[in-house]
């Protein structure tokens, strides 16, 4: 007796691994439960396609889509941000003093592009600096930026 499953089988079976995936966060489990779908689709369209060929379609669909996850869309979606390493993402960068600090307080300095989500900053700076000097973030403390006139 031979094995001849229809196309709920592999929409199950499909089925059944995508929601391992929810279990199992790989993200490559997935793949091969949509690839388990797209045989189930095929065999609603063509009920005569033998089992061989329907494993065949199965892998090489699931590798076909394990490959392009892994080689084109991750690398796309790979998260380029700089949140997270608040230092390492504002060090070096320059700014106008728009206002100078003065005794007992702090200056503020903004930046053309914001940075960790705020264009304007308080800092130290241990030169004397005035309103418009561009000054460099050196270091951070606190929310405090230590900067050095440029």
């Amino acid at each position: 007796m031979e094995f001849h499953p229809q196309y709920w089988h592999w929409l199950v079976f499909g089925m059944v691994l995508v929601i391992a995936e929810l279990i199992i966060p790989s993200f490559t489990i997935f793949w091969f439960g949509l690839a388990g779908i797209i045989v189930g689709g095929v065999l609603l369209l063509a009920p005569q396609t033998s089992f061989t060929w329907q494993l065949f379609l199965w892998a090489v669909a699931a590798g076909g889509m394990t490959f392009l996850w892994f080689k084109l869309f991750k690398p796309l979606m790979a998260d380029r941000t700089k949140a997270g390493i608040s230092r390492e993402a504002i060090m070096g960068e320059t700014g106008q003093v728009i206002r100078a600090p003065e005794a007992g307080e702090r200056g503020v300095v903004r930046f053309t592009t914001p940075l960790l989500g705020a264009e304007e900053w308080p800092f130290i700076c241990e030169l004397k600096v005035a309103t418009g000097d561009r000054v460099a973030v050196t270091d951070i403390s606190g929310n405090t930026l230590i900067v050095t006139k440029r």
